[in-house]
């Protein structure tokens, strides 16, 4: 399963990569704006950070077929010809996907709430599809069951795409993404990190150190007593 970040701020995507190789990062316009700078520079000094393998997915702001694909044209050129355009599941949208698609542009069906939003998406040509996890768990449906129908319903037909999941607000609703074999997820930094945090593994690491250090005192003690004789 890839694990990306969902996140637009250098210093958080910096930090998380030193720690861990991720595969990517995700925006959306609302993600851009909480970093209050130039989007098209912000998106290029990402892709400038990332790893040549690290995904970038970028979200279009257009509402028309024609539109969107003059959009998703500026980025590519703009930013990376491997950038990965987000489109969100509309009947111009998927409109798009299709026509993109024909031009081997990446795409990411994204605004996806229901398991056959994903599933046209698919056939249009998205190579992968977003779910809203938490969103549909809000609204009050099953967000993780969603995410996992589409990851089966992609298998069973034999089709390319994979399933993208956003909008966590727990480490465990990826667990069991993890569980089902779902494609990919992506995050916001402070999920990422509960992913490995454990109080349990801190503690065992503090005890570990401890004894190590009790031991070494130990045996200077044993060659200082022995130095007497």
């Amino acid at each position: 399963m890839l694990v990306l970040i969902d996140n637009a701020n250098l210093y958080e995507i910096e930090e998380l990569y030193n720690s861990y190789p991720y595969d990517g990062v995700t925006t959306n316009p609302t993600i851009l704006r909480n970093e209050h700078q130039d989007p098209l520079k912000l998106l290029k000094s990402i892709r400038e950070l990332l790893p040549s393998d690290s995904q970038l997915h970028a979200q279009v702001i257009s509402d028309t077929t024609e539109g969107i694909i003059e959009e998703a044209h500026f980025m590519l050129d703009a930013i990376s010809p491997d950038l990965f355009i987000k489109i969100p599941v509309s009947a111009e949208g998927l409109r798009a996907i299709h026509k993109l698609k024909q031009e081997g542009v990446n795409i990411t069906a994204t605004a996806i709430y229901t398991a056959m939003q994903a599933f046209m998406a698919g056939k249009a040509g998205a190579r992968y599809a977003a779910p809203y996890v938490n969103r549909l768990d809000n609204m009050g449906a099953d967000g993780v069951q969603v995410a996992t129908d589409i990851h089966n319903m992609f298998r069973v037909h034999n089709m390319e795409s994979d399933v993208l999941a956003a909008s966590f607000k727990n480490s465990q609703q990826i667990l069991e993404l993890c569980k089902n074999g779902v494609g990919a997820v992506t995050a916001a930094p402070d999920v990422l990190r509960q992913l490995i945090k454990h109080d349990a593994t801190f503690t065992a690491e503090e005890n570990f150190e401890k004894d190590y250090y009790s031991l070494i005192e130990e045996v200077k003690g044993i060659h200082l007593k022995r130095d007497d004789k």
